[in-house]
């Protein structure tokens, strides 16, 4: 063994064999009334204490210290295990100053908004929908300087060597980076009945229906935050739209921004009972191989979305056969970044509700918090409504959030399902942790490896694994870190070459996911 195999094995061992921990089991939580929800700010202390016993904390300490004794000039980033993109995006002032532009140009901008589509619940005094999304001037800049920006963003590859459509996509998703926050804005609404969203292959585009009513105009009640930020629920006015109480149905709205022709959206009232999906995005419905940095930044910056093999069959086959599904979306990918994410969706997949990374979760640690934050968030808003959570293995939040919601929530969460990325792509060397699976009931999560394994589930029966496919759950750490890997007598450890590929790996799925 050579001597800088050794130096990794030594520093990692502790690591692999600190991870058997559980988390302790919470106290059943019992379901509350329909509640409407605070927005998403950072709470306080998130950046400094996240509870988790995760691989970055652990990673970073012990990487640094065999960088330093191979006098590697691995840079900084790699070694943090967190990448210096997809977080700390410019914003007010610092994007100004690196485009050079002066306050009266700047003035002389016209607005825009970005209207990520909602969703809206029924309570006692009504329907209640929530807006939110971001307030911003978009900066003239020469196509030079998008090409420079851009480069911040590639790995190994120069925008001069892309596609001239890639090129394109490029430029566009770095100039949405580089915008100017509009703080201390007032924002007014237009509903409308929506005809249709969504690709589902049925009429609508799935997941909804549009109601006879709800035409009025509603001016949201607070200001934009300081990074153009606005996001709470707002009560609206019946005006032909069906009780919550008494219909089954989820209605459907577009919410067109006063102002601004790209701030439109679909938003969705979903009444209390009934069965929703929160669904990742990235490498569960579109293939981004995030564990790959380069190939994952080229297919999130540069390259046209691909779904992921026939998952929108799968999807489209639940919105045809299970009664009034709701589809939400959950990425936590930063807000201003997510056009791509909301045209694709709608283009492939059933329409539904969208949530995104806010502009003040922007750290590590708050990066790792946000799904939970937001998952808790549609759960205690739809307290009587059942859950499916689907996502994939190379998450490592994912792998303590999804477990963690049907502890937190008892008898909400229906279906967990989560595809295994190591066991089709061997570019993933992504470990993932299943302990926090070993309290929950079998038949209520399944690990899968192609959209196929879905079919035949019967969801709104609480029928949740296809019994044809080998589960292998040791309920601890799998497909273990640096290519080590761990014989089933917990003896024998080898070591393979792409653990700095790894960490890097670790921190842009952390961050993109």
């Amino acid at each position: 063994m050579s001597r800088v195999q050794s130096v990794v094995l030594l520093t990692l061992l502790p690591l692999v064999a600190g991870y058997a921990v559980l988390d302790q089991r919470p106290a059943a939580v019992v379901p509350k009334q329909p509640l409407i929800t605070p927005s998403p700010t950072l709470p306080h202390g998130v950046t400094k204490t996240v509870h988790r016993r995760n691989l970055l904390d652990d990673v970073k300490g012990r990487v640094e210290g065999v960088l330093s004794d191979l006098g590697s000039a691995i840079p900084s980033y790699v070694a943090s295990g967190v990448p210096n993109f997809f977080q700390d995006f410019p914003v007010g002032d610092d994007v100004q100053k690196s485009l050079g532009i002066d306050d009266e140009q700047i003035d002389a901008l016209p607005t825009s908004v970005l209207n990520i589509p909602g969703y809206g619940n029924w309570t006692d005094q009504g329907w209640n929908l929530r807006f939110h999304g971001n307030v911003y001037k978009q900066p003239p800049t020469s196509q030079e300087k998008l090409n420079d920006l851009a480069n911040i963003f590639l790995i190994d590859t120069d925008i001069e060597d892309l596609t001239p459509e890639q090129q394109a996509q490029a430029r566009n998703l770095t100039a949405s980076i580089f915008v100017l926050q509009q703080d201390d804005q007032n924002v007014t609404f237009n509903l409308r009945p929506a005809p249709t969203a969504g690709a589902s292959g049925e009429q609508g585009g799935g997941g909804a229906v549009t109601p006879n009513g709800g035409n009025q105009r509603v001016r949201f009640p607070y200001p934009t935050t300081s990074q153009g930020d606005f996001d709470a629920f707002v009560q609206i006015e019946s005006d032909g739209l069906a009780d919550g109480n008494s219909t089954s149905d989820i209605q459907r709205l577009n919410v067109y921004t006063e102002g601004s022709n790209i701030g439109n959206a679909t938003a969705y009232l979903v009444p209390p009972t009934g069965f929703s999906i929160i669904s990742d995005i990235d490498d569960i419905l579109r293939i981004t191989k995030i564990y790959q940095p380069k190939e994952g930044l080229l297919n999130s910056f540069a390259r046209p979305f691909v779904q992921w093999k026939n998952m929108p069959e799968i999807y489209a086959n639940w919105s045809r056969s299970i009664p009034d599904f709701h589809f939400h979306y959950l990425t936590t990918t930063p807000e201003q970044i997510t056009r791509n994410y909301m045209d694709f969706i709608y283009k492939t997949y059933p329409g539904g509700s969208f949530d995104t990374r806010p502009l003040n979760f922007s750290d590590v640690s708050a990066t790792l918090s946000i799904r939970k934050y937001l998952l808790d968030r549609v759960f205690e808003t739809y307290p009587r409504r059942k859950f499916i959570l689907m996502a994939d293995t190379s998450n490592s939040d994912v792998m303590k959030a999804y477990p963690q919601m049907a502890k937190d929530f008892p008898g909400q969460v229906q279906c967990i399902f989560l595809r295994n990325t190591s066991a089709t792509d061997d570019g993933n060397r992504f470990p993932y942790d299943t302990s926090g699976f070993q309290d929950l009931d079998r038949n209520t999560y399944m690990f899968f490896t192609v959209p196929d394994d879905l079919k035949g589930i019967d969801i709104s029966n609480g029928q949740c694994v296809n019994t044809t496919i080998p589960q292998n759950i040791t309920f601890s750490w799998q497909g273990l870190p640096f290519g080590l890997s761990k014989d089933s007598g917990a003896t024998h450890y080898t070591i393979g070459t792409s653990w700095m590929a790894m960490v890097f790996a670790i921190g842009l799925a952390a961050i993109l996911l």
